[in-house]
């Protein structure tokens, strides 16, 4: 059976990390890698210089592991990663440590609860 590996980014540099995990998990050449940022629709890139640098880089960094880059605008990311999820039909789901792993905001456990039946979930530690 062929995977289909949704990495869950930040317009963050150090995301490249996440990006070469999902990328190793891709195995056999019929495997998808998709990598997947939501913003808030208040986000306005243009006024962050930074983003938008970050942004360039995710889309090079999608080229150079031959992924899917899907940037969308909204402002509910659990139900945007789950519906994602679900279209993509992700077998496997790359995503950063998110703070305290107890934490009832923990978007991580958020959507682990809620697509822990479809897909597996490779949490990537943080930078120490």
């Amino acid at each position: 059976m062929s995977k289909k590996v949704m990495v869950c980014v930040t317009p963050q540099k150090s995301c490249d990390r996440l990006i070469e995990q999902g990328y190793n998990l891709c195995t056999e050449k019929k495997d998808a890698l998709f990598i997947i940022h939501v913003a808030d629709y208040d986000f306005k890139f243009e006024e962050h210089t930074e983003e938008g640098e970050a942004l360039d880089y995710l889309y090079e960094q999608a080229f150079a592991h031959r992924a899917n880059l899907t940037v969308v605008r909204s402002n509910d990311l659990l139900g945007t990663l789950v519906n994602l999820v679900r279209k993509n039909k992700a077998t496997h789901i790359v995503v950063g440590a998110s703070g305290n792993p107890d934490d009832e905001h923990n978007m991580v456990l958020k959507l682990k609860a809620k697509v822990w039946d479809q897909a597996e979930f490779v949490v990537v530690p943080a930078l120490s």
